[in-house]
């Protein structure tokens, strides 16, 4: 089973004109994309996440502000990313368990490997400890 991992975006610019970042599949993102979300605005006691999925990888990229990831896969393992740079993301595999807390000003950027299923989301941790 892959594990979540960080990936860095080509950063292309400079101070005094600014920079672009690419993700391109195959090169940076390790799937195609077929759904792509933000959430913003979110007040920093709240934790989102707190789910997993059957089918769906991800990539999480902290557009702007900081984003705390936490991730756990199967066997137990656990990682801790923190996203504070718009050139860099986290990889979500398959039957992870993740939850992200954001600065107040964070902008996510969502990018995923399939449509919107309810049915591919794992909510109950319980039932995720039990796969």
């Amino acid at each position: 089973m892959t594990k979540p991992y960080l990936l860095d975006f080509p950063k292309v610019g400079a101070p005094d004109i600014g920079y672009i970042s690419v993700g391109e599949v195959a090169a940076a993102i390790p799937f195609e994309v077929k759904r792509v979300f933000w959430t913003y605005y979110t007040p920093e006691s709240i934790v989102r996440g707190r789910h997993a999925h059957h089918q769906t990888a991800q990539v999480l990229v902290a557009v702007t502000g900081r984003i705390i990831v936490m991730t756990e896969l199967r066997g137990g393992d656990m990682q801790t990313f923190v996203l504070e740079r718009p050139d860099q993301g986290v990889y979500i595999p398959p039957y992870c368990w993740h939850t992200m807390q954001y600065s107040h000003t964070a902008v996510q950027l969502a990018l995923a490997s399939t449509s919107y299923d309810a049915a591919d989301y794992i909510r109950d941790y319980a039932e995720f400890k039990l796969l």
